[in-house]
């Protein structure tokens, strides 16, 4: 239950649901013709887009997961590729794009190389952008929601997302476990400033505090 108040961004009332609730908000302040625009969004899936407040003109996922692109519907077109070394297809390969969207992918892609790989697709494919990743330096740890989790020595990471019951990561075994932890790299503000120079760096807050880092251009 306590997870469900707490990190479900579908249940009205959750924390979750209210961050969501004011990230869209700043969103569509910062971009108000969202209705009328073509999107890339790096990491998205469909499913997403369907709940969201606002449907743009048309939006293009990319995700490696091929569950994904089972529901094709008009105004969203699914891709299977990774968003780091991204091959689109001839069918949406020569349409311009007026943003690249991505939320909370950043910090799972894999290391600097990937990360700027990441940015540089970005980059490549529109001329506005808007990338959300959560901040290294909030002091609950967003996918375990585990407090100070990304600042313990690696072994307890992987001794606690075996045995933590809270978050987005269920509990597994050691092997899953590890291989949890290490798919999960959370980002300060020089590193995102490094990817995304010319961009804006919005301070998403809670409680007052800085909890994701937004590049928005």
């Amino acid at each position: 239950m306590l997870k469900t108040k707490i990190a479900d961004p579908t249940r009205p009332g959750s924390l979750a649901y209210s961050a969501r609730a004011r990230r869209w908000a700043e969103l569509l302040r910062y971009f108000p013709d969202l209705a009328e625009m073509h999107i890339l969004d790096l990491g998205g899936t469909p499913t997403a887009w369907r709940a969201a407040p606002v449907r743009p003109a048309h939006v293009v996922t990319v995700n490696l997961d091929p569950h994904t692109a089972r529901h094709v519907e008009v105004g969203i077109t699914p891709v299977v590729a990774d968003a780091c070394e991204l091959s689109l297809p001839a069918t949406v390969s020569t349409k311009k794009f007026d943003l690249v969207y991505s939320n909370s992918v950043l910090e799972h892609v894999g290391g600097h190389y990937r990360r700027q790989q990441f940015a540089d697709t970005v980059h490549t494919h529109a001329d506005h952008h808007w990338v959300q990743t959560p901040y290294r330096y909030f002091p609950v740890e967003p996918h375990w929601l585990f407090p100070g989790l990304q600042w313990l020595p690696f072994r307890a990471r992987v001794a606690i997302s075996q045995h933590w019951p809270y978050g987005h990561i269920p509990r597994a075994g050691h092997f899953q476990a590890t291989r949890d932890v290490q798919e999960v790299e959370l980002l300060s503000v020089a590193e995102m400033r490094s990817y995304f120079p010319a961009s804006t760096i919005w301070f998403e807050r809670f409680a007052g505090l800085p909890k994701s880092l937004v590049a928005r251009k």
